[in-house]
């Protein structure tokens, strides 16, 4: 099965539209499946006295306010329209998260294959209902939930239409970066027998490795935020992969999924020519004479496994020798 790989340029544009197609290049050059923005009218989301996190007050001016500093990152309709066309000529698909009911209609117009939930909003009812009325694929992040807000969540999406088979829960740990020691793996895992869903990994954590390992676990989905430069400012920069580390990302994903394979054990394609190599035979450990009776005295194992082989030694022991055999011969019979 093949992992779909989204390319979360977020908010990393800066509200630069040259900046934004940077990305769309980078992402498109990694080889991921999508690149996804963030679509948002910033009063529509945010009172003007809301704090910021700390690690947006790292990131960025401390003493700036959560509106503002988000304010700076909003793409208009035209923007919209513009990413989307650079997306279509570098062959990668566009994709964006909507966070009020303006933004969900504004991406409706793209006719989108799938809606994402941020984690944010994974406990506003009246934006589940409205994101996922269509009946579109949905990928529904939990960072900061538990199993019993996940579950209620899903449930308010199968009310407004969307069946349980086209929801992906993505599990997700709201901190960036992730500490390691946060990331809880295992979680998704067991999401997906708890509530009987696919699932996936929005990651937030340093590096790629995470990522890789939750495709090994199981993850149908990966979303990574990307950048072009983590020093550059902005909240989600420092928790972001670089070009070169996306395309490693990419590779590793995209290598782990050939080698999962399909789960029945059999000799390999590449290794059935090593197997009479490596393995061993009946041969003689010494001159054996016609009619000489096979023991353990005049019996061994030995490379290549061409002969009988000695998963046959007790039927082999005690019988008589048909001819003659020089020393590491293969036995016959």
């Amino acid at each position: 099965m093949k992992t779909l790989i989204i390319a979360e340029a977020g908010v990393n544009h800066n509200g630069d539209l040259s900046l934004a197609k940077k990305l769309i290049k980078i992402a498109a050059e990694s080889g991921a499946d999508l690149v996804k923005f963030q679509s948002f009218v910033t009063n529509k989301n945010i009172s003007r006295l809301a704090p910021k996190a700390e690690y947006q007050k790292a990131a960025t001016d401390p003493n700036e306010s959560q509106f503002d500093m988000v304010q700076k990152l909003e793409l208009s309709k035209a923007d919209h329209l513009i990413l989307a066309e650079e997306c279509k000529a570098y062959g990668i698909g566009f994709f964006s998260t909507a966070f009020d009911f303006d933004s969900i209609d504004l991406l409706e117009s793209f006719n989108p294959e799938l809606v994402k939930v941020p984690s944010g909003e994974l406990t506003n009812l009246p934006y589940l209902r409205y994101l996922t009325r269509t009946g579109r694929p949905v990928l529904l992040s939990t960072g900061m939930a538990n199993l019993g807000e996940i579950e209620a969540a899903i449930n308010a999406i199968e009310l407004s239409g969307t069946q349980r088979e086209k929801i992906t829960v993505l599990h997700c740990t709201t901190e960036y970066p992730t500490p390691m020691e946060d990331v809880n793996l295992r979680a998704m895992v067991n999401i997906g027998k708890a509530l009987g869903v696919a699932v996936g990994y929005s990651d937030h954590t340093p590096g790629i490795e995470v990522s890789i390992a939750a495709v090994a676990l199981g993850a149908s989905v990966i979303e990574k935020h990307f950048t072009l430069d983590r020093n550059l400012p902005g909240p989600d920069h420092r928790a972001s992969l670089e070009p070169d580390e996306l395309k490693a990302m990419v590779v590793g994903i995209r290598n782990i999924e050939r080698a999962l394979g399909d789960g029945i054990k059999r000799p390999s394609t590449s290794e059935i020519k090593n197997k009479s190599i490596a393995r061993k035979s009946l041969v003689a450990m010494r001159d054996i004479k016609i009619g000489e009776i096979f023991t353990t005295e005049n019996l061994t194992t030995k490379r290549p496994g061409t002969g009988i082989s000695p998963m046959r030694w007790d039927e082999v022991i005690g019988r008589t020798a048909p001819r003659n055999f020089s020393e590491d011969e293969l036995i016959e019979l």
